[in-house]
């Protein structure tokens, strides 16, 4: 099964995480730039500030502009308000909904993004967002067709594998191989393919030294 995961905190995996999801048919992922202190690059909010509003309008705004979709992470606390006020902040932008992945849904707040228009992006994670059978749950329930699924992977008891898991599930549940499909590739692929950037054909690299394919004694 070929996988896309379009939101995973790679930075807190290790190296047998990636040979593993590689044997598990992943060959593409996309990490938030803001983890471990690094700048934050995607819109967010939480506390839901004038703040957090300009911020977000300014980055919709530069999205917009330079001709890119844009990932929002919706709220952890108060989820459907935080969805609500998301999503007027959405529409004064510029940035069509259709370019606007709206992230870390649950069952709360799935059908309003939904009807928003938007990507809609589900995270795998048993303590903190939803497990492999709530995510099938939604799917069946709202279908797949403006769905990303993603591992996100990050704090507490996580697994890189979760968005491979819940197409297993799918299949088991009795979903189509085109159904399945969808979430882990065919709609990240069209998503972040609106950047007009995106490029799957990766060459593969020659190993260098020992089997690690990292240059080393290079000036």
């Amino acid at each position: 099964m070929r996988t896309f995961d379009p939101s995973i905190h790679m930075t807190s995996r290790t190296t047998d995480d990636y040979e593993a999801m590689y044997a598990a048919g992943v060959r593409a992922v996309v990490e938030p730039s803001f983890w471990l202190g690094q700048p934050r690059t995607s819109p967010a909010s939480d506390s839901m500030t004038p703040a957090e509003d300009t911020a977000l309008a300014a980055q919709l705004q530069l999205a917009a502009a330079h001709g890119l979709p844009a990932l929002v992470h919706t709220p952890h606390r108060d989820k459907l308000a935080g969805l609500r006020r998301t999503l007027d902040v959405v529409r004064e932008s510029a940035l069509p909904e259709e370019h606007v992945l709206i992230d870390h849904l649950n069952e709360t707040t799935v059908k309003e993004a939904k009807d928003s228009g938007c990507w809609l992006g589900l995270s795998v994670h048993p303590d903190t967002k939803i497990d492999e059978e709530r995510m099938a749950a939604i799917l069946r329930a709202y279908g797949p067709e403006q769905v990303l699924v993603n591992s996100a992977a990050d704090w507490g008891r996580s697994d890189p594998l979760g968005t491979r898991r819940v197409g297993d599930l799918m299949l088991a549940e009795g979903f189509t191989e085109d159904e399945v499909d969808r979430g882990p590739w065919c709609n990240p692929v069209a998503a972040y393919g609106l950047s007009g950037r995106l490029n799957l054909d990766v060459a593969a690299t020659d190993a260098t030294h020992e089997g690690n394919s990292i240059l080393r004694g290079e000036a």
